[in-house]
């Protein structure tokens, strides 16, 4: 089965390449501007991408959004994690962003800095038909960033179960095995199978 990415980020697209293994799946065409993320939701947000891709291709597009939700913030970045700290921010400027205000709202202790990541991706084949999974990971922000692996948030988030290390800290196959993105796709990548099974 052929599926054409959504995103143009080069690190989601590796990721979401390894996770889909078995499945042929290729670049977003280069020519194709930015989707506008203007839902309110992961989902909303990962269905107007694959939506847009689909129907500038006439294949079926693969599609995720991915929040982070700290929970002394409210919630927050959520939908906006890719440019909390405002349109063309790094990663190491939202980083900070997220640091500050954490630190502005007294949350210092560990116990003060929970936070989970939740993945929404979406298949959206050219009939019109559209398949949902999402993943999920909870964890804690660290107080500054540690390692030099992932992109995003990974070297502030550290996931529960795990050895004590931020995401940025492992190996992609020890994320894989416990993120939020391995998760949601995992279950769209069996759903898939499932589909082409019948």
């Amino acid at each position: 089965m052929r599926l054409v990415l959504a995103t143009a980020n080069p690190h989601k697209a590796l990721e979401l390449a390894a996770i889909l293994d078995g499945f042929e799946v290729v670049p977003r065409p280069t020519d194709l501007p930015e989707v506008e993320e203007t839902d309110a939701t992961l989902e909303g947000n990962a269905l107007l991408k694959a939506r847009a891709v689909r129907a500038a291709t006439g294949e079926a597009s693969v599609a995720d959004d991915t929040g982070l939700e700290v929970a002394a913030l409210g919630g927050a970045p959520g939908v906006y994690s890719a440019r909390y700290a405002g349109p063309g921010a790094t990663y190491a400027d939202n980083m900070a962003a997220l640091l500050d205000a954490l630190e502005r709202a007294g949350a210092r202790e560990p116990a003060r800095r929970r936070a989970r990541f939740r993945t929404v991706g979406v298949v959206a084949f050219p009939g019109g038909e559209e398949l949902v999974a999402e993943g999920r990971v909870d964890g804690t922000i660290a107080a500054e960033p540690r390692g030099e692996a992932g992109f995003g948030y990974d070297p502030l988030f550290v996931p529960d179960g795990g050895d004590g290390r931020t995401f940025a800290e492992m190996t992609g196959e020890e994320k894989q095995a416990v993120s939020h993105r391995a998760r949601a796709f995992t279950a769209l990548a069996a759903a898939l199978a499932g589909r082409a099974a019948t």
